[in-house]
This record gives C-alpha cells, sequence and structure tokens, in this order.
C-alpha cells in the first residue's frame, strides 16, 4: 500500500452551476495539501439543463487535474456514480455529492484511515441539517434496511467515502441497473471503518433528490440486498391458513355442541376485502423482483456517454499493468 496514494475524486452532478465556484475551490485546496498524485477529479454530467457542462469545460482548460464525462441524458444519481466510477485512475477514489453536504475536507480523514489497512472509509452522517420529517425518514429507513438486508449494512453511512482500486473495480465489474452502490460497497467486503462527519446544509440551488426519487432508492436498497418482502407474503399466507383452519374448526365445534351457527357478515366482507388487498399487495412485491429481472435481461447498457472533456491519465495501476505486458511481450 503506497504512503501516498494518487487520489481519484468521483462526483456526479446536475444542474448543479450555482455550486460549482465554491466546490472547485475547496477541493483543489484539499487536493494541493495531499502529498503524492497525480490527483484527479471525475465531474460526471448528468443531462444537466445549466451551465453546469460550460463551466466545467473552462475548467478543464486551466487544471489538467478535472475530467468531465458528460452523459447523453439523465439517467439518474447512482448511474451517473457508476460512470464516474468507471473514469477514476486514482489508487483510491473518494466519491462525494457536489453540494458540498458532503465536505471535501474530510479527505485526509479518510485517507489517514486508509493508511492503516482500510479498503473502504464511508462517512457516518450526524447532525443533518435537513427537516425533521427528511431525517426522520431517513433515520427509519437505515434501520430498516439493515434488519430486513442479510449483510450487515451500517447505519447513517451514504455514498460519501474513499474506497481502494481493488473495491472499485470490482464495483465495476457488477453490471446491475437498479444500483445501490452503498450497500455493493458492503457486498465487495475488505476491511471497512466508519468515520463520524458533520452533515453540512447544501451550499446553493435545490435538492435534485424528489420524494419520488428518494422513495426509488429506497426500494432499489431494499429489492437489491433482502428477499424479506417475499418471505413475508409466505409467512402471512401460512398465518391465513392458521387463522382460516382454527375458525373452521370453531364454527364445526359450536354448530355440533351448541346447535349454534356464527354470524358476522361484517366481519366476513372486512376478513374477505382485507385478504383480497394483501394479494394485490404482495403481488406487487412480486412484480417489483420481476420488473428488475427484466431490466437486467434486457442487457441495455446502463448509460451513454456524449462527451469526454479533458485528459484522462493512466493511474498506476495501468501504468504497472501496461509495464507487466511490455516485459510478457
Amino acid at each position: 500500500m503506497s504512503s501516498a496514494p494518487s487520489v481519484s475524486v468521483a462526483i456526479p452532478v446536475y444542474n448543479e452551476a450555482q455550486v460549482l465556484p465554491s466546490l472547485l475551490s475547496r477541493l483543489r485546496a484539499v487536493l494541493d495539501a495531499i502529498p503524492g498524485g497525480p490527483h484527479q477529479v471525475v465531474f460526471v454530467d448528468d443531462g444537466s439543463s445549466d451551465a453546469t457542462v460550460e463551466i466545467l469545460e473552462a475548467e478543464t482548460l486551466q487544471d489538467p487535474r478535472i475530467l468531465v464525462v458528460a452523459l447523453s441524458r439523465n439517467f439518474g444519481h447512482q448511474t451517473a456514480l457508476t460512470a464516474a466510477l468507471d473514469h477514476v485512475t486514482g489508487e483510491v477514489t473518494v466519491v462525494m455529492d457536489a453540494d458540498l453536504q458532503d465536505p471535501p475536507e474530510a479527505l485526509p480523514v479518510f485517507l489517514g484511515e486508509y493508511a492503516k489497512g482500510f479498503d473502504v472509509v464511508y462517512a457516518r452522517r450526524v447532525d443533518r441539517k435537513e427537516g425533521p420529517l427528511l431525517r426522520l425518514s431517513y433515520f427509519v429507513f437505515y434501520r430498516l434496511i439493515s434488519k430486513l438486508s442479510a449483510l450487515d449494512l451500517p447505519l447513517d453511512a451514504g455514498d460519501f467515502g474513499l474506497m481502494s482500486r481493488r473495491v472499485v473495480d470490482l464495483l465495476r465489474r457488477s453490471p446491475e441497473h437498479h444500483r445501490y452502490l452503498r450497500g455493493l460497497r458492503r457486498w465487495v467486503g475488505f476491511r471497512q471503518t466508519g468515520v463520524v462527519v458533520e452533515r453540512s446544509a447544501r451550499a446553493a440551488g435545490t435538492s435534485k433528490y424528489s420524494t419520488a426519487k428518494l422513495l426509488k432508492l429506497a426500494f432499489d436498497g431494499i429489492f437489491a440486498f433482502s428477499i424479506a418482502p417475499l418471505r413475508a407474503a409466505a409467512l402471512l399466507g401460512a398465518f391465513a391458513v392458521v387463522a382460516s383452519c382454527l375458525f373452521g374448526l370453531y364454527s364445526l365445534y359450536v354448530k355440533l355442541f351448541l346447535d349454534q351457527s356464527p354470524r358476522g357478515f361484517t366481519a366476513l366482507m372486512l376478513v374477505v376485502i382485507f385478504l383480497s388487498g394483501l394479494q394485490l399487495v404482495f403481488l406487487g412485491v412480486i412484480g417489483e423482483y420481476l420488473g428488475r429481472v427484466y431490466e437486467e435481461v434486457k442487457g441495455r447498457p446502463l448509460y451513454i456517454v456524449d462527451r469526454v472533456i479533458g485528459h484522462r491519465r493512466a493511474g498506476a495501476h495501468e501504468r504497472r499493468a501496461a509495464s507487466d505486458i511490455a516485459v510478457g511481450g
């Protein structure tokens, strides 16, 4: 493990023209203070409609460390992040968002843990600046998916973090379409640790994650790393069968020994409607899994690149591989 590795920073951007000047200023200051190199910043534009690409293109002329990958349309945050990982060349990669809620000043802390032998260093978010309802939603979601998943997913850990080269290479070999990268990062394994990072307020602009997009990300995480919803359907079905058998035995008892017939048309209708609704819900759950299989078997590419702006340098691992080939040839 190199004591001063080359660092790549992977940042997906979508209509972030307002925040880019502050982001670049703070990020440059951090990278300038990190020894080793050459370092790299990979911006992936996810189909922005503002001046994001123009600003970044101008920055590539002034700073050779910047590489811009412009996608052909908006493919979504996790896919844009995947595209960034496909273009990084550093021995370590730091993943962060562009809104400065992930502070660039945490990079030296990540590198300090990497120097101790950790392949993954993730930020544990504390003191979030979102509203109380959103904070509660995040709190519940992380604990719910941790309970449902067979993996020991860390609590309150987003995408912000550092990964070694071998972790990045393994993620690049995972082609699934409905991506939950923080879960895939955990699935890879190796030595992982979390560091506490205060979640800052957005520096400028507005969040691009709507409620619908947040729910989609939550569903992607649950359905990608858990079959608990399918098992819940089986358990509830078994419970309904047992309950109906017990009620049948009760009905038979009161008819034979008490000469009575159970009554309750309203209760019967409620039970029928409830069970019918439950069946439709779990048909929808099965449909979610089936739809994801359908998306995978189509085999379409995860994203389409419109253009790449800037110079992509070969990373140290690529230079070593090229040297080995040259020697072998």
